[in-house]
């Protein structure tokens, strides 16, 4: 309940400053960057394996995709600490903007020609990665950068 208040307490200034613009001069934030938060499950042996192929082919990708505007910045974040049920490593990425439906098929053709892959090859080898890592899901999150 109190992250819900907090939520709403934090997104009020956004809503009343679409609907007049006095009241945005009153918000102490200013949206900033996306981040999507990738939850990344290890299984056990599987550590190497997947710490190379993020060193490797991973960074890569972001390095291309960093150098097309397309993103800010990456990082791999580790839970030190994980509970039962929490991943085991989070991949960021952060960007600026949301791309519509043209310009991601645009990095999509991009992207494609830069792997030397099809979608079907790129598709079988994250099916491949499955043996030693589990995506749990994904969430989007925003910057709130005070003014």
């Amino acid at each position: 309940m109190r992250k819900l208040m907090f939520a709403a307490l934090v997104a009020a200034p956004f809503v009343l400053s679409a609907a007049s613009p006095a009241a945005a001069q009153n918000s102490p934030f200013t949206p900033g960057d996306y981040e999507d938060v990738g939850m990344i499950d290890v299984s056990d042996g599987g550590g190497f394996e997947y710490a190379t192929f993020l060193a490797n082919t991973w960074r890569k990708n972001q390095e291309f995709a960093k150098s097309k505007g397309w993103i800010t910045g990456y990082q791999v974040l580790a839970n030190v600490h994980a509970r039962p049920g929490e991943p085991d490593i989070y991949l960021v990425t952060s960007f600026s903007t949301l791309p519509d439906a043209a310009e991601e098929e645009k990095r999509a053709t991009a992207y494609r020609e830069f792997m030397k892959q099809t979608d079907a090859q790129m598709e079988a080898a994250s099916g491949d990665r499955a043996k030693y890592r589990t995506v749990m899901g994904s969430f989007l999150l925003r910057q709130l950068n005070f003014k």
